[in-house]
């Protein structure tokens, strides 16, 4: 694709790059993708889920087969606690069977004047968006598909179970792929509730939450991409808002991989392995390997819009997955990180830093109305002390990760 003026012409191309060995994650390759018997072994006399983490390890590196999507997501979306036995999810299915129809009896229930601002609000937006949401999926194909029908009721009755929220263009492209897998409606609509209670990755254009996200997405490029990073400072405000990536956080990458590559994207973040922020990694994977023809042509920002939105679709899902694991694993071996991504960390469970090792905080120095640094970090690095590996990997990490004030 080529983007022309009077004085210049712009060449962009696909690259099909590939990634070198030192530069994947020691356990690579060491997890197969989870199937039935492996599920199963995971499972008590009672169904309760043993070694949890060891599951979501197994998640993070393999995925999920497709076989047994529907009955994994619910754990994953928080829809099922690890903890339950089988007969208490079947009467915890039962009781939220019985919620969901209150919370469409209440929809339905509207006086003339609440629907008709609710029509105007919501319905008349989910109406444009559930016809042209993943019709070319066998799953929605058709005319007068019931499981078209099946989505809209569910995106509506989340917009009364939770009006604070209401409904923003894109959460169709969220429920759709886990009706396909999950096929019961209310389950569904249970299984969507706990994906936009708990998982951090999910923003909309109102949400201060997005400027969060670009915030640590600022800082990791600059401990990982520094020549990327500084390309962005010098377009100035613009450049750092980084629009070019504001549709892989709000869609979850749905448009920039097929399908089967972008769900394995979304059970590896789902899985909260090691952090609750894995999609940042992925995004500074996705420029780490696409974003040189950024660097070297010096684009501007609209023109760099365009060059990852021309990538769409023609990136290679699996390759960014690794590199994105890759690169958790190298922040990780930091012997400190600075305080402006303190709380990437705050949030993680068990296993974010090993042998309870946890890195120095390093100030920043950009913290108005505050003294000293809230997060404790000092102005100066501490000598560093090196994280314990119980196995072999490497002990530094690697160039662009030193970072310094």
């Amino acid at each position: 694709t080529k983007v022309a003026d009077e004085k210049t012409c712009i060449q962009f191309s696909i690259r099909r790059p590939k990634l070198p060995s030192s530069e994947t994650h020691p356990e690579e390759g060491v997890y197969k993708r989870l199937d039935v018997a492996a599920w199963l072994h995971h499972l008590n006399e009672l169904g309760q889920v043993e070694e949890e983490y060891k599951l979501r390890k197994a998640i993070f590196f393999g995925g999920i087969d497709v076989s047994i999507r529907g009955e994994v997501w619910p754990f994953l979306l928080r829809y099922y606690s690890h903890e339950s036995t089988s007969q208490e999810r079947e009467a915890l299915r039962a009781q939220k069977r019985k919620e969901y129809a209150e919370i469409q009896q209440k929809r339905l229930s509207m006086t003339p004047e609440e629907h008709r601002a609710f029509w105007r609000n919501v319905q008349f937006t989910v109406d444009k968006d559930v016809v042209r949401t993943d019709r070319s999926n066998q799953f929605f194909r058709g005319e007068d598909n019931p499981n078209v029908e099946s989505m809209r009721r569910i995106l509506l009755n989340y917009a009364v179970y939770n009006p604070a929220i209401g409904y923003s263009q894109g959460m169709s492209d969220l429920v759709a792929p886990i009706l396909a897998e999950v096929l019961d409606e209310s389950d569904t609509f249970w299984c969507f509730v706990g994906l936009m209670q708990n998982t951090i990755f999910v923003s909309s254009p109102r949400d201060e939450d997005m400027e969060k996200q670009l915030l640590y997405l600022r800082e990791l490029l600059r401990l990982t991409h520094p020549r990327f990073y500084q390309h962005l400072v010098s377009l100035g405000e613009d450049g750092l808002q980084m629009l070019f990536c504001h549709r892989w956080l709000l869609l979850c990458f749905k448009r920039e991989f097929p399908e089967a590559e972008a769900l394995r994207i979304w059970e590896a973040c789902w899985a909260h392995y090691q952090t609750d922020y894995f999609h940042l990694f992925i995004c500074v994977a996705i420029v780490a390997i696409y974003g040189d023809d950024v660097i070297e042509q010096q684009l501007a920002t609209d023109q760099m819009l365009l060059h990852f939105g021309n990538l769409a679709m023609h990136m290679n899902g699996e390759l960014v997955l690794r590199k994105a694991r890759s690169l958790l694993h190298q922040f990780r071996l930091l012997p400190r990180i600075p305080c402006s991504l303190h709380d990437l960390c705050k949030t993680c469970g068990t296993g974010m830093w090993d042998s309870g090792y946890i890195p120095a905080v390093e100030c920043t120095g950009h913290h108005p109305g505050w003294e000293s640094c809230p997060y404790g970090g000092t102005v100066e690095a501490p000598s560093p002390r090196p994280p314990r590996e119980g196995k072999k990997g490497p002990k530094v990490p690697r160039d662009g990760f030193g970072f310094r004030r």
